[in-house]
């Protein structure tokens, strides 16, 4: 209808415009320029009406049928907002309640070996009972090839099925419609064609796995499919979420290799979702997580060691290609990671740049230095409630500088806080020991305290000339 009233109104025109070259001495040539430029103005026009028409379409199709690239004009102005996929539950029953962790995975088909079904029997193994009820694992299998995936979901169902049924373990898949194009994306980095369609497609396999997961617990962290875990690593996961309560953080790092041990707010899953899906094509997904976090103001890593994940495939889910990474920080055993429960920090000695006290008590690799402290000087933890103390230890120095130990010094533990002229005090003090070589350890403390301990101090008994580092003070509660 609107291009017969446009044709129509082309003619009435040209129709005017015979007669004005009648009335006046108009040149034929002139009406056939004009009718050209306004014949030209149309196909224009319809052009773009036609580019409205599609994607008009295409956001229709999506919003109806999903049955193209997902991320509209909509999604991407609401980055709190869930990604419109269908999934296909390939294994799953649903889940009762929120969990406190989610653990996410996304699978391919290898070209040489699969690590996916040891790598779920490691979380599993190395979690405890009363771990097993506070976690949840969601598998994406984000192979296109559905024999392969039938033949996952077999081999998962067969030996997990219990975990299953607890509602613990999931398998997912997003179909492939959803995916924006993977074919002809810019090579960047001197990237092979085949290499860019890999690590792009991977990104959006996480996004879509994130997207899913972003209501089924307080806390996510990401795997990759050939992983070991350490023993008991949500309790350790646990213990270090709590003793950075009150301070802001976006992604907590349990390994220092690629994609794997990286922990998140479950409220920020959306956005990174939408982030990973912005840029796609941009660059592999563990540059891209540098750059979210960022973004929203975490500046620097925040790592902990040791690592919780380690790396086990042999071969890369890239062309089958040797990946012998290892994580040297990492350790499979149940390691005794300490408490160290709310607390504030001073010191009246000469803090160097920005190695401020609070480093010292954080299992972030971070340390207090100072410059070369003198006799009385002192470094006071209060804690925000009194507490009972089973263990403590306090490290100083540094591989790299380990003359910048406390070479004379002593520990002490004491009740009743008050504030004075030197800050926030205990009014009494009980002396638990003294440094030796730089360090001070003592287990069974609240058999040889007979009271709620308030604040604990190291105390400065001699002079020296070299700076001090005091690595990390931890402390276990009973």
């Amino acid at each position: 209808m609107f291009k017969f009233h446009q044709m129509k109104h082309i003619f009435e025109l040209l129709d005017k415009m015979r007669c004005l070259r009648k009335r006046s001495a108009v040149s034929f040539l002139g009406v056939l320029v004009i009718f050209l430029l306004f014949m030209n103005l149309y196909i224009e026009d319809s052009y773009v009406l036609e580019g409205d028409k599609q994607l008009i379409r295409e956001t229709s199709t999506h919003q109806v049928n999903s049955e193209r690239y997902v991320h509209t004009f909509k999604d991407l102005s609401n980055f709190s907002g869930a990604i419109n996929v269908t999934y296909r539950y390939l294994a799953a029953t649903p889940l009762q309640r929120k969990r406190y962790l989610t653990i996410g995975l996304s699978s391919v088909k290898r070209k040489k070996g699969n690590y996916l079904l040891e790598t779920i029997k490691s979380i599993f193994e190395q979690s405890s009972y009363e771990e097993l009820k506070e976690i949840s694992v969601v598998v994406h299998l984000a192979d296109f090839n559905s024999s392969w995936r039938e033949t996952m979901v077999q081999d998962i169902t067969q030996k997990f099925a219990h975990h299953i049924i607890a509602g613990r373990l999931m398998v997912i898949h997003a179909p492939e419609e959803y995916y924006p194009i993977l074919d002809g994306l810019k090579r960047n980095y001197n990237d092979p064609e085949d290499r860019v369609k890999f690590r792009s497609k991977q990104n959006v396999d996480y996004a879509f796995l994130l997207n899913f997961c972003a209501n089924t617990s307080d806390y996510y962290v990401m795997l990759e499919d050939d992983v070991r875990c350490s023993k008991n690593f949500l309790t350790a996961i646990k213990k270090v979420i709590t003793s950075l309560e009150g301070t802001y953080w976006v992604t907590l790092e349990f390994s220092k290799l690629g994609y794997i041990g990286k922990l998140y707010h479950s409220h920020d899953l959306p956005r990174l979702a939408h982030f990973l899906l912005m840029f796609y094509q941009e660059m592999p997904c563990d540059w891209l997580l540098t750059h979210f976090r960022g973004l929203l103001a975490q500046k620097n890593v925040i790592r902990f060691k040791p690592s919780l994940f380690q790396h086990m495939g042999y071969y890369s889910s890239y062309k089958g290609t040797e990946n012998k990474l290892k994580d040297d920080d990492f350790e499979e055993e149940s390691f005794d990671i300490p408490d160290n429960p709310p607390a504030s920090l001073y010191t009246n000695m000469n803090v160097f740049e920005n190695y401020e006290a609070s480093k010292a008590y954080s299992s972030v690799d971070e340390y207090f230095w100072g410059k070369p402290p003198s006799t009385g000087d002192v470094f006071v933890i209060v804690f925000e409630n009194p507490i009972i103390i089973s263990k403590i230890k306090v490290t100083t120095g540094t591989e790299d500088r380990q003359n910048d130990i406390l070479h004379h010094g002593a520990l002490d533990v004491g009740e009743k806080v008050i504030p004075s002229k030197k800050g926030i005090q205990c009014v009494t003090y009980l002396k638990l020991g003294e440094f030796k070589n730089g360090n001070f350890e003592m287990s069974d403390v609240n058999q040889k305290v007979p009271f709620d301990i308030h604040c604990m101090r190291i105390y400065v008994t001699k002079t020296q000339k070299e700076w001090l580092i005091i690595r990390s003070i931890s402390i276990w509660t009973s």
